[in-house]
């Protein structure tokens, strides 16, 4: 064997700190669960990709204190036109308080999100990777490589639990051996923004003539005579490899006759159209979110918000299971909520892939589809579907606010997202009769008998969905038993 040294012992260990890996660590830190984040970058990405937060994203971070942060880096624009790009205005009346996208640059995004676990206690290691682990009944053996590993022998870390949050060609998902079925990339698209030199006037005309056919063209202004640029390309190549922009000019020239005098360019990249989901999100200790867990097409831009939404709803549960609370189920319920949502996505992306496509039949479904958007009925239910506001996790029979999200009301004391910073359950009471009891240490509680809300009381999980709802201190003691565990004393 190979010489090696091991590092302290972690409760947790994240591979990859992207947006998701950011908030799992940061989500973990609330509880007090000892964190270490290997991120195989040693710096930021270079190039300036503008990112959108749906609805949902933007409610999770106003329910952790750290929105203001985020809107002081972004753009808001109406909550409309994600559906396959088709142009929609903003259905009337979303049920939120946040009801806009928040356009922000991706570094920055990924910046604030890391800087806010770490202002929480999270230890993040930049240049370090995993490359292998062995786990048993009691944890996990992290092997690291990356700088720092050289001229020590192999470094290996201890934790309790690993979550691989290390994208799409996840190295935590192939060591794990978890199946990620689903269809390869059929076509592919370059991507970028760059400089122009054609009359704005012409590249709009231009645009306008070709879109009406193709939906994977486009070249929209970003100011200052920059471009984010989007034209098919020829074939399907290694998506590692990154395109050039000799590669833009030739597929422009080709799809609109004309480069357009593309030049400077900020960024270049590709993607696909590979669809795919693991087969499993846990397999004993170690667990999986985000991109390692799911792929598609970013057509709707919903990558990654799912990703932040899969820690949101991960976070509080590994760290019940590692505070030593957590009910014997509860872990599993991670893969049980978010396996379906993720299929969801994966389905309404395909769905919109279609949509793009210039052949007649796609082409005459897109108009079909056009005309019954206008409905304003039909426009909610594709947005709330894509700004995953309309989710509804099965926790049995029950009114129809089971399992869903509550948005930021008005409560007594303010705002009910503001009362949720720290993590915890809450029980919202209009009665002012119930009690938390001994759950009062995972569980706050606030009597407001002034709250809108379509039950007399409820329940709220940590990550804002409501587990419970009604008016009986034995069944609410039912259910913070099945979501909190066993009462302190």
């Amino acid at each position: 064997m190979n010489s090696s040294h091991s590092s302290a012992s972690y409760d947790v260990i994240i591979a990859g700190c992207g947006p998701t890996g950011a908030v799992l660590a940061a989500e973990l830190r609330l509880h007090d669960v000892r964190v270490l984040v290997l991120e195989k970058d040693t710096e930021p990405a270079s190039f300036v990709r503008i990112v959108g937060l749906h609805i949902r994203s933007i409610e999770l971070m106003a329910m952790r204190g750290i929105l203001e942060r985020l809107l002081a880096h972004g753009r808001r624009r109406p909550a409309g036109g994600f559906f396959a790009g088709i142009p929609t205005p903003a259905p009337q009346g979303l049920d939120s308080a946040h009801a806009y996208l928040l356009g922000i640059p991706q570094p920055v995004l990924v910046g604030l999100l890391e800087e806010h676990a770490v202002r929480l206690g999270a230890e993040v290691r930049h240049g370090r990777a995993v490359a292998g682990f062995e786990q048993d009944d009691d944890g996990v053996t992290v092997e690291l490589a990356g700088e720092g590993a050289a001229g020590e022998g192999v470094e290996r870390v201890r934790a309790r639990y690993l979550v691989g949050c290390d994208g799409g060609r996840s190295t935590v998902r192939k060591l794990l051996g978890v199946g990620f079925p689903g269809e390869p990339s059929r076509t592919e698209t370059l991507m970028g923004e760059m400089k122009v030199d054609m009359p704005p006037e012409e590249v709009a005309a231009k645009v306008r003539e070709i879109g009406e056919t193709d939906k994977r063209f486009w070249l929209r202004p970003f100011g200052e005579g920059a471009y984010s640029v989007v034209v098919p390309a020829e074939g399907v190549v290694d998506r590692a490899v990154p395109p050039t922009l000799e590669d833009f000019k030739e597929r422009l020239r080709a799809v609109a006759g004309t480069d357009f005098g593309v030049h400077s360019p900020r960024w270049l990249s590709r993607f696909g159209d590979a669809t795919r989901q693991a087969e499993r999100y846990r397999s004993g200790r170690v667990l999986l979110a985000g991109d390692a867990a799911h792929i598609h097409p970013p057509t709707g831009g919903q990558g990654l918000n799912l990703g932040v939404q899969d820690a949101f709803n991960l976070g509080w549960k590994l760290a019940a299971q590692v505070r030593g609370w957590a009910p014997e189920t509860l872990l599993d319920t991670y893969q049980a909520e978010r396996h379906p949502v993720a299929a969801d996505v994966l389905d309404n992306t395909r769905a919109q892939m279609e949509l793009h496509s210039p052949e007649p039949g796609p082409r005459a479904l897109r108009r079909l589809l056009t005309e019954l958007m206008g409905i304003d009925e039909v426009n909610r239910r594709l947005t709330g579907r894509i700004a995953a506001i309309d989710i509804r996790y099965d926790l049995g029979e029950g009114p129809d606010l089971l399992g869903r999200r509550l948005p930021d009301l008005d409560v007594g004391q303010g705002r009910l997202y503001d009362l949720l910073h720290r993590g915890r359950g809450l029980l919202l009471d209009r009665t002012r009769r119930l009690s938390v009891g001994g759950w009062a240490d995972r569980v706050d509680h606030l009597a407001d008998p002034g709250a809108v809300l379509d039950a007399p009381c409820v329940l709220l999980r940590p990550d804002g969905h409501v587990a419970w709802a009604g008016d009986a201190q034995r069944e609410l003691d039912e259910h913070l038993s099945r979501w909190f565990g066993e009462p302190a004393g």
